[in-house]
């Protein structure tokens, strides 16, 4: 067929001669069948059929729609009564594309069941995401991620069969991730699952969910449009009954689709569905509620600027309530369309008139440590630091079988998971309820593990000596002995709400309005060490362009707190912040600096802190891992926390530090000098202007 030069053959003779020649490297299949070549060319000929069909319907959501009200048919559909079908369902059928038909025919054919051909077709599998890219279909962007759905299953524990079966009730269903995901395998059907009933608005996805749940055999389970349907007397099971309501149950899930930022000062945004799900739930009921980390790192502020939006009022009722059991920070970049969005969970209860603790679990770290969101290992270790410990009046029995025979007693790493009160128990303790981010990450944190400070400190001093001989003296002088008492805490926003520190965030100043004179700027590349303070300036008149920008004075602390956290203390002053650069100022160092200059006498208790030692503590292993934020992992300031030293101490180890900066500044002048050095000669020879000659 066709010409010489450009001769035809027919796909499926092709494809036969494909099945010749199997994929390298390639997994056997159930069957022990290698894959070929050939089923990648099949393949490739169905997706180009399927983007055909798209151009010829107008739009990929056609294309999935009359696909799925097939497979819906074929699966239970053609069992049921007409007028219990979903409303327009036999209407697409009978109208749908032929060649849609044959195509969802193939699929059908091809991956052996109708309910994995619909999740194929929706993007919901390996394969069915390269069917999305070709089709060029939006439905997958806001689907749950499948990390998400294991791990809230796992949560969720059996519930299939038996006297203890649990009713269900899925809000914000989307296209039934969460809902099928209770299956027990990957989205193997719901039969035997006691009540079940989803909640969409979006018309478009409650259609989609109708068909996808037919193509599982699964065309009982309800779709309703709204939460308050759940209220109006419905004969619930598409059966003839009597009409009851299905107001409430023992297991609601939500995952509500929002992203960073969206809708916060809406009065219907993600916590608004928290706040929902607990009032569907049934006594000893959990509700499982995926929402973006903004919601529980924002505040209302403070002083003038105290402002409390919908989120933060909806947040704090649920604490106040006691309805929140466990607080989950998911991994980052667990959505792959999101990459640039965080997630949590929340393990709900219904409200309890004596808040429990509420149990913060960094499922981040603990992926970070297993493996990456790819290893199932994270979702088994934070399924037991969930459930170890919490104040549960779930049955045990039911409990015990659930944790798949982990130990109950076992306590997990503080910086993985830990209790933390929602109410003080008293004066200075930790609480919830303090107007601070809730983020497992900006909470949790510990002590360094299996650590000696002691003997660790004194092996970095005898290392010292023995590279720097002449300071032995002064290492002699250095007094070091172990704590006895334990030493207390406070974070940083404390002492910024009781006005001892003051925050000088960065400026955004264009590049243009940077030269070599004025007046020094700080940023990102000077704190990184790529560039030394004073290369790059700004020019006062240029400077009076940004009214806002903040101006360093002596002692203050510069900080970068981006992968971690760099500080550097300022010793001049003088200097203009760039953002994300931002400024600690002890409130006291001001008057004491002047005290000094005066020759006034200073009172040994004077400063509460000074700045080589807020600087050091500040970048203590203990603040490192505070870190959130999928693309650029940022420490939030305010959760910070300092040792509450005697101001003796304190001196002490300001001595100490600033001394030991001062032996840093010599050396690295002395490694200039030599780097100069080496550089001059080097170039000089390599010109041919030196010649280098022995005395």
């Amino acid at each position: 067929m066709g010409s010489e030069s450009k001769p035809l053959f027919d796909a499926a003779e092709i494809a036969d001669w494909l099945d010749l020649r199997a994929v390298p490297d390639a997994e056997r299949d159930e069957n022990g069948r290698l894959p070929t070549y050939g089923d990648r060319f099949r393949r490739a000929l169905r997706l180009r059929g399927l983007v055909t069909l798209k151009h010829r319907l107008g739009s990929a959501e056609a294309v999935i729609s009359q696909a799925l009200a097939v497979m819906a048919m074929s699966a239970e559909g053609k069992n049921w009564i007409t007028e219990y079908l979903p409303e327009g369902l036999l209407a697409e059928y009978e109208t749908a594309d032929p060649d849609v038909v044959r195509a969802a025919h193939e699929l059908m054919n091809e991956i052996g069941a109708p309910g994995w051909a619909a999740d194929a077709l929706l993007g919901l599998d390996d394969e069915g995401l390269e069917i999305a890219r070709r089709l060029e279909s939006d439905l997958v962007m806001d689907v749950t991620p499948r990390a998400i759905v294991a791990l809230v299953a796992a949560l969720i524990g059996p519930n299939e069969g038996g006297p203890d079966q649990r009713s269900t009730i899925s809000l914000c269903a989307g296209l039934g991730e969460l809902l099928l995901g209770m299956g027990g395998g990957p989205y193997e059907g719901l039969r035997g699952h006691g009540e079940l009933v989803a909640v969409e608005p979006d018309p478009l996805l409650r259609k989609l969910l109708r068909y996808r749940l037919m193509s599982y055999e699964a065309g009982s389970i309800d779709v309703c449009a709204s939460p308050s349907d759940l209220d109006i007397p419905y004969a619930w099971g598409q059966v003839p009954g009597a009409p009851d309501t299905f107001s409430h149950a023992d297991i609601v899930l939500a995952d509500p689709p929002y992203v960073s930022g969206e809708h916060e000062r809406d009065a219907e945004g993600p916590l608004w569905w928290a706040e929902e799900a607990v009032r569907r739930l049934r006594p000893g009921g959990r509700a499982y509620v995926v929402v973006p980390t903004w919601t529980l790192t924002r505040t209302s502020g403070t002083g003038l600027a105290s402002v409390r939006t919908p989120t933060v009022s909806a947040r704090q009722a649920l604490l106040e309530r006691g309805c929140v059991e466990a607080i989950i920070q998911l991994p980052r970049r667990i959505h792959p369309f999101r990459t640039g969005a965080e997630y949590g969970l929340l393990v709900l209860r219904p409200p309890s008139p004596d808040p429990g603790p509420v149990r913060l679990v960094d499922a981040d770290r603990i992926a970070q440590r297993k493996g990456g969101t790819g290893d199932e290992e994270w979702i088994d270790e934070v399924v037991r630091m969930t459930r170890v410990g919490l104040a549960s009046d779930r049955d045990s029995d039911a409990a015990s079988d659930a944790d798949d025979g982990q130990p109950t007693d076992s306590v997990p790493d503080p910086q993985d998971a830990r209790d933390v009160p929602v109410l003080a128990s008293g004066a200075g303790s930790e609480q919830l309820l303090d107007n601070r981010s809730v983020l497992p990450s900006h909470r949790l944190t510990a002590s360094e593990k299996q650590v000696d400070h002691f003997e660790e400190t004194l092996t970095a001093r005898r290392v010292t000596a023995a590279a720097m001989p002449q300071l032995r003296d002064w290492l002699g002088d250095m007094g070091i002995a172990k704590r006895e008492a334990p030493i207390r805490h406070r974070k940083l926003d404390q002492y910024l709400r009781a006005g001892q520190l003051t925050l000088l965030n960065g400026h955004r100043v264009k590049d243009t309005d940077i030269g070599d004179a004025g007046l020094p700027v700080i940023g990102r590349e000077e704190m990184l060490g790529e560039l030394p303070v004073g290369v790059r300036c700004i020019s006062p008149e240029d400077l009076s362009a940004y009214p806002s920008a903040k101006i360093t004075e002596q002692g203050d602390v510069v900080l970068l707190a981006e992968h971690g956290v760099r500080c550097q203390v300022d010793a001049a002053g003088g200097c203009v912040l760039l953002a994300p650069v931002q400024g600690l100022r002890i409130a006291a160092y001001r008057g004491h600096v002047r005290a000094l200059a005066e020759d006034e006498p200073v009172r040994p208790d004077a400063l509460w802190m000074r700045p080589y030692s807020l600087a050091r503590l500040l970048q203590a292993p203990r603040n490192q891992h505070r870190g959130s934020g999928s693309l650029v992992r940022r420490v939030s300031v305010r959760d910070m926390d300092l040792p509450q030293l005697p101001a003796d101490e304190v001196a002490e180890l300001e001595k100490i530090l600033a001394e030991a900066e001062r032996l840093r500044a010599e050396v690295r002048r002395q490694l200039d000098a030599l780097d100069r050095l080496a550089e001059r000669v080097s170039a000089g020879v390599a010109d041919g202007d030196l010649a280098l000659r022995r005395r």
